[in-house]
């Protein structure tokens, strides 16, 4: 059985709570279209007046007012709202239209670039290349996904996702980058960075790691076999 993802679980707490509490819970989303690799997608700011948060996930479709989003559709982003500097509620719309614009470019952005990426990854690994929907990944990345979208080389056994930093979105547009990760590696290029340039670092990255992974369990075993020999002449 699979262990419960933190983020999935915390996704859970937050919908329970707003059904139970409406009065201390508000969702506002909007609509993010005009994406290469999914129809579209829907950021969806939560604020909890008892966390003292809004936090920020992003789900697949063009979701609106009344519809539903299950606790498993959502992607936790670590971009959150911050409007604590408002003066006044003009002001606080002004806000939260500047930044939620902030994260809906970044998004539009990332898309972009793994659009640009997909054929040069293709060409490079001699396969086709998937597009990986999912909300879970079956490799841990260095920094939180940006969005629910990924490229996948089944061949490789590689994945690549935007990824960003974490902060508030009153800081501006979230630094980002492309994860290029395996089962036990990975590295992050800068988003403008020429694709096909960043492809060949990593496998030269995963290279190197294959044969310093080869000469350790090499050396392991030449150890565990001097010991046999021990253990043969001086058994205890």
């Amino acid at each position: 059985m699979e262990e419960p993802s933190p983020h999935r679980d915390e996704a859970e707490e937050l919908l329970r709570a707003a059904l139970l509490d409406s009065d201390t819970a508000v969702a506002v989303a909007m609509r993010v279209r005009g994406l290469s690799l999914c129809d579209a997608l829907t950021i969806i700011f939560h604020g909890r007046r008892d966390l003292g948060t809004i936090q920020t996930y992003v789900a697949h479709g063009g979701r609106g007012a009344g519809d539903s989003v299950a606790s498993d559709e959502l992607l936790r982003v670590p971009c959150d709202l911050d409007l604590a500097d408002a003066e006044d509620r003009q002001d606080a719309e002004q806000l939260y239209a500047e930044q939620a614009r902030s994260l809906r470019d970044a998004l539009l952005a990332a898309d972009t670039v793994l659009a640009v990426w997909r054929q040069p990854l293709s060409e490079l690994v001699g396969a086709s290349v998937a597009v990986d929907r999912s909300i879970e990944l079956e490799v841990d990345l260095p920094a939180p996904r940006l969005m629910p979208v990924a490229l996948v080389a089944p061949d490789r056994q590689l994945m690549v996702a935007p990824v960003c930093g974490p902060r508030t979105l009153a800081e501006g547009r979230p630094p980002m980058g492309i994860a290029c990760a395996q089962r036990d590696i990975c590295h992050v290029y800068p988003l403008p960075e020429d694709p096909e340039r960043c492809l060949e670092d990593f496998f030269g990255r995963a290279a190197d790691h294959a044969r310093a992974l080869a000469e350790r369990l090499a050396h392991q075993e030449a150890s565990v076999d001097r010991f046999l020999e021990l253990s043969d002449e001086d058994r205890l």
